[in-house]
This record gives structure tokens, C-alpha cells and sequence, in this order.
């Protein structure tokens, strides 16, 4: 039993041994493959992929030399008041619509200068009888003073009251065309073309002469507005100007039609030496009603033409750290930055002042994507 015993713990031992040794190089050899399978994997470069860009041409054309500026637009205005007291009796407008030149606009009760005028006239036509008795009793006296008949004392009276006689018909007259154009101003006419505010005294109510004024009336067309710009650009309007209007266009904000275009009409004789700038004033036809009194407009004055300036489109300009930059595609596909000066943007486009020649192509879209050196796609749209 011993020595069989013996032999079987042996064995066992043995199988115990085997057992272990084999489960080792099944772990080894899952490690090798697995490894191997790992540089298998691992062994091919990365795939470089192109970003989707959108590209554009520098190109060279005429752009206007421009100067923008927030503008307001203003209005010749007119004060309407009483010439003459009285009762308000009837306003023959509705408050704050359009009135003509010479419309009728108020009522003030003429009765009481219809009286004054009537006993004016009765007053002128006593005067001219007395005045046409005197000066006949003149003539007599100055055909008696010829016979020796009366005094050169008596015909030089006579003749003192006929001349006077005289001047108080003129006198009459002259308040006969007073009591007339009282009647007259009982009645009050637009001025001009304008657009009508609040009435501030209702009828009924009584007038007074230099009192507070009965409606504000605001001419809408032409209309005029007053803007600003820095001095150094005084002697290029002035140089301008010389050569002809300067064109002056005024868009109001959030305004999706077309902009209202006007000539340069004024330019102040002072500079602003608390701001260094120059008042402008430019007017407008405002034949569509567009510009209002009192409303902030964006104006864009245009002084001249630039022939072969530089152009790319606006969006292609990214600005940086160091300053503006564009992305130039380059001949193997790839972009590099361009540091870029822009004097200006026109309607959509940007004015470059050095940095790009024509015929190089820039990026417009897309640049939020490029580094240096990146590879890029060219496209239309982004969205393709």
C-alpha cells in the first residue's frame, strides 16, 4: 500500500506539473498573437482627409470711395399762429395729415372785424366829403385872394384845412387796408406742402396774437439729413464737390427696400472741436414718404471712383491675434495664412489695400475647419 501509494502521489505530481507548464504556453501564445494582430493593425499611416471649402478669385474692378455715417433727418417747419385774437371757430383739416400750399387750415371768428372794417369805411367816406368841401372852399378863397377880396391870411387857412382834410382820408385809407387785412387774417392758409402735427388750440377756444403756436407743419419733400464725419476727410469733399454733386444715400434701419438717394447740399463753415468732425447736410426728394422727421438714418456719401482696386469677398476675411488674415489655396491643394490690410467693404466686398495679387484664390468659406498646410476640397456649397 506504501509503495503504490507512492507511485500514485508521483504521478499526480506529474500531471499536476504538465498541466501548469501547458497552461502557460496557451497563454503565451495568445499573447503572441494578439500582439501580432496589434502591429497588424497598427502598422498602416493615417488617411489625410480634405476639408470641404468654398473658394473665390482675387479680382480686380472700379469701387466707389465711400463714407458712412449715422444721419437724422430734419425738415424745414413752420410755426402757425394767430395774426389776430378771436375765437377759434373751425379747423378744416385732420391733425397730422398732408397739406397743400394755400389750403385753408382755420376759422377765427370775423365778425368782430367785419364791424371794424364797416365803420372804417363809413369813417373814409365822411373824411373824403369834408376833404373835397375844403379843398373846393380852397379854390374859391384863392380866386377871391386874385380880386383883392380877402386876406392872404384867410387863403393860406383855407388851404391848411384842405391839405389836412386830405391827409385824414389817407389816413382812412391806410386803416382801411389795416381793418381789411385784419378781416383777412381771420382766416389762416397753409404756408406750405407739409405734413400737419397736433392741433394745440381747439375751437372755441380763444386766440392770441405771438401765443403759442396753433399746429407745427413739417415739409416732408424735399426733406433734408444732417450727418457728420471725421475733419481729415474735409478737403476730399471739398475737392469733390468742386467737380460735382456728391451723391448721398440714406437707409433706414431694418429697412428692406431700396435706399433713398439725395446730393450733398451743405457743409458747415466750422469744424466740431469737441469731436474733430464736420457737419454735412445732404438733401433728399422723398418722393415715397420713406425718410421722416426726427428719424436716425445710415448714410453712405460716395466721393468718388477707384478704377483696378482689389477686391475679395468680405467673408473671406478672418480676423486674428496678429490682425486680419485670409487663406490662400495653394498650387498642391493646401491653404497658408495671408496677413491682409482692407481699407473699406462695398456691398459685399472688401477693398484690399496689400497682401493679395489678382488671380490668387482665397477661401470664403469654411475657414473655422483650416489650419496651415491643411488639405482642402473645393466646392460650391458647403451644404453639397
Amino acid at each position: 500500500m506504501d509503495r503504490n501509494h507512492t507511485v500514485f502521489a508521483k504521478s499526480k505530481s506529474k500531471l499536476i506539473f504538465g498541466a501548469e507548464w501547458g497552461l502557460l504556453a496557451a497563454f503565451f501564445l495568445i499573447f503572441l498573437v494578439v500582439s501580432g494582430c496589434s502591429k497588424q493593425q497598427a502598422a498602416p499611416p493615417p488617411r489625410v482627409t480634405a476639408i470641404p471649402v468654398v473658394v473665390a478669385k482675387v479680382t480686380q474692378r472700379s469701387m466707389p470711395v465711400q463714407l458712412t455715417a449715422i444721419g437724422n433727418v430734419g425738415s424745414y417747419a413752420v410755426s402757425v399762429e394767430a395774426q389776430v385774437p378771436g375765437e377759434l371757430l373751425e379747423v378744416h383739416f385732420k391733425e397730422g395729415g398732408f397739406v397743400h400750399k394755400g389750403e385753408l387750415l382755420f376759422t377765427i371768428d370775423p365778425r368782430p372785424y367785419e364791424a371794424a372794417l364797416a365803420q372804417v369805411q363809413a369813417t373814409l367816406l365822411r373824411d373824403k366829403a369834408v376833404a373835397a368841401n375844403s379843398r373846393a372852399q380852397a379854390q374859391r378863397i384863392s380866386k377871391l385872394l386874385a380880386d383883392g377880396v380877402v386876406s392872404p391870411s384867410d387863403a393860406d387857412a383855407s388851404k391848411s384845412a384842405a391839405d389836412a382834410a386830405e391827409a385824414t382820408v389817407a389816413a382812412d385809407e391806410a386803416a382801411l387796408r389795416t381793418a381789411q387785412l385784419n378781416l383777412e387774417y381771420c382766416k389762416i392758409y397753409s404756408p406750405l406742402d407739409g405734413r400737419t402735427g397736433s392741433v394745440v388750440i381747439k375751437p372755441g377756444n380763444l386766440v392770441k396774437v405771438a401765443d403759442v403756436p396753433i399746429v407745427v407743419i413739417r415739409q416732408v419733400s424735399p426733406i433734408h439729413v444732417d450727418f457728420t464725419v471725421p475733419q481729415e476727410y474735409l478737403p476730399d469733399i471739398k475737392k469733390y464737390m468742386a467737380a460735382g454733386p456728391l451723391r448721398v444715400e440714406a437707409t433706414v434701419p431694418s429697412s428692406s427696400g431700396p435706399p433713398e438717394v439725395g446730393t450733398l447740399t451743405f457743409v458747415d463753415n466750422t469744424v466740431d472741436t469737441t469731436t474733430g468732425t464736420i457737419h454735412l447736410r445732404a438733401t433728399f426728394e422723398n418722393s415715397r414718404g420713406v425718410l421722416w422727421p426726427g428719424l436716425y438714418v445710415n448714410t453712405l456719401m460716395t466721393l468718388s471712383q477707384q478704377s483696378n482696386a482689389t477686391v475679395i469677398p468680405s467673408q473671406a476675411i478672418t480676423a486674428g491675434q496678429q490682425g486680419s488674415f485670409v487663406y490662400i489655396v495653394q498650387a498642391d491643394g493646401t491653404v497658408a495664412p495671408r496677413p491682409v490690410a482692407s481699407s473699406r467693404t462695398v456691398e459685399g466686398l472688401a477693398v484690399i489695400d496689400k497682401g493679395l495679387k489678382p488671380g490668387e484664390t482665397v477661401v470664403t468659406d469654411g475657414q473655422v475647419r483650416l489650419v496651415p498646410g491643411s488639405k482642402v476640397l473645393i466646392k460650391n456649397n458647403l451644404s453639397d
